[in-house]
């Protein structure tokens, strides 16, 4: 038997400190990844790539808006030339950057039975996992002329060893943790009692997807969520009922009134640091279950600008990778 990872909550004297005048500031994650049948076992394939066509259009919108895009890319897409030539394009921007993610059902070494629980790359052997990375941190390089140092795991299966293997490697910051999401059940990780506050994890940076509480319970936070879990229906009664909802930084599947709702307490009460992410695939119709047709994709578009005003209202603006690690205070 597997044993499943749940890390404990950091310690307060392990939260990143920012330099004065950094906060409140936001990033923004990209999963660039290929499309495949989200409603199918993981295998090798078959899986495209075409949606990328859609990833200039999206990238104009947000540096438009002087966001920067954290682009973590696996193998089938640094594996593709035509994605790449898109993807050099996005980081001319001078802010963003070309960062690792690892779907270890697509990258070699593939030594492993595909299942759902060895397609969080943390259940493998450590040394599969690390030859995992090492091809994928190899193809980046060699692609992109630039060692990547930020890393995300698919399905977020980061696990004890990983952040070893990325410090042995070169990397400097890693996003694999999903705040207050718990993945047990399928085989994966369980972060359920960890925040959203960026954390020093060894000699990496820990920047958790940011999920906040809303409703009238929200002290109760995580600990209440977890236990609603255990009664049937009792979270959606309780969010329906304003009492307690987790809202997640992504437009997929998350209402924009939650969001910005979100964000308005999480900056109201002190969060200097908030982390959003979506998938590339859902730049274009069809490829997600967040963007089936060409109304979800205006949605999808909608969401970004509501939120992007929302944040400039608050006075919350964007920070690169670099940006990041150029502003945290030592010490």
């Amino acid at each position: 038997m597997i044993a499943r990872y749940r890390p404990e909550r950091p310690a307060p004297e392990h939260h990143v400190t920012w330099k004065s005048g950094f906060g409140p500031c936001f990033t923004l994650f990209v999963d660039v990844e290929e499309e495949f049948d989200w409603r199918r076992p993981l295998g090798t394939a078959p899986y495209s790539t075409k949606a990328m066509a859609a990833f200039p259009a999206a990238h104009r919108r947000f540096a438009d808006r002087g966001v920067a895009l954290a682009c973590v890319v696996d193998l089938p897409i640094v594996s593709d030339p035509r994605s790449v030539d898109i993807l050099q394009a996005v980081v001319a921007d001078g802010r963003s950057e070309i960062g690792a993610q690892l779907h270890g059902w697509v990258n070699p070494p593939i030594v492993e039975e595909i299942s759902a629980v060895t397609s969080y790359a943390a259940n493998l052997p450590a040394g599969v996992e690390a030859a995992k990375i090492a091809v994928l941190t190899d193809a980046i390089t060699a692609a992109f002329g630039t060692r990547p140092r930020v890393y995300r795991a698919g399905r977020y299966g980061i696990g004890p060893d990983s952040f070893a293997i990325l410090a042995a490697m070169g990397y400097r910051i890693d996003s694999s943790v999903r705040s207050g999401y718990d993945y047990s059940g399928q085989g994966g990780p369980d972060f359920s009692g960890i925040g959203s506050e960026p954390y020093h994890a060894g000699s990496l940076i820990e920047l958790p997807l940011t999920t906040v509480h809303t409703g009238r319970l929200r002290r109760g936070g995580a600990a209440l969520y977890r236990a609603l879990s255990r009664v049937p229906r009792a979270r959606g009664v309780f969010s329906r009922l304003g009492l307690l909802s987790r809202v997640a930084m992504t437009p997929e599947d998350m209402p924009i009134a939650a969001a910005l709702e979100a964000v308005t307490i999480a900056i109201g009460e002190g969060a200097a640091f908030l982390n959003f992410s979506f998938h590339s695939p859902s730049l274009a119709p069809g490829h997600t279950p967040y963007v089936r047709d060409r109304a979800d994709l205006q949605r999808f578009h909608d969401w970004w600008t509501a939120m992007l005003d929302h944040l400039d209202r608050l006075g919350v603006r964007n920070a690169s990778i670099a940006e990041i690690l150029d502003n945290i205070r030592e010490g």
